[in-house]
């Protein structure tokens, strides 16, 4: 059984070991951007961001407790009367891992399925994410939960 939760203190040294496995994918894939092997945050930073109700982080654990994945996430939106953009409320993915151990257990459904009632419970208008082109199995799964192409992102490297 599978069980969604906010992230606890307690949480962070397995935080710490899926952040390297997501830093590890995107520096495999783009090593002339990506640092490796180390993690986004430090284990001061992420105990900071735990208490920061405008990015919160879930975690989804199994029947002994022990977290299989993670999902960091940042509450963002356009105030009332911005020049350009309409006033609405975002759930942005910062980051989202499922351990290597435990893919295609529903980890990842879970926990974007928890995330989505939690975008609906703050009144937002949608939930948005980036996603690498080298993590091509990390775009199937978005597809496969229903998310479109919003934007693409392009480059030239010099």
């Amino acid at each position: 059984m599978l069980t969604v939760r906010r992230a606890e203190p307690r949480d962070i040294p397995r935080l710490l070991e899926l952040l390297l496995q997501v830093n590890m994918v995107h520096h495999e894939g783009r090593p002339d951007l990506f640092r490796g092997p180390t993690t986004k945050y430090s284990e001061a930073e992420l105990a900071a961001l735990l208490d920061d109700d405008r990015k919160p982080v879930f975690v989804c654990s199994d029947e002994t407790d022990r977290v299989l994945g993670h999902c960091f996430c940042q509450l963002l939106g356009f105030p009332q009367g911005h020049r350009l953009m309409e006033p609405v409320q975002t759930l942005y993915v910062d980051d989202i891992c499922v351990d290597e151990s435990a893919r295609g257990r529903g980890v990842g459904r879970a926990l974007y399925e928890f995330i989505l009632g939690f975008a609906r419970e703050q009144g937002c208008y949608n939930v948005q994410l980036t996603v690498w082109s080298c993590n091509p199995g990390a775009q199937r799964f978005y597809e496969a939960m229903g998310m479109d192409v919003q934007k693409l992102g392009m480059e030239t490297i010099l």
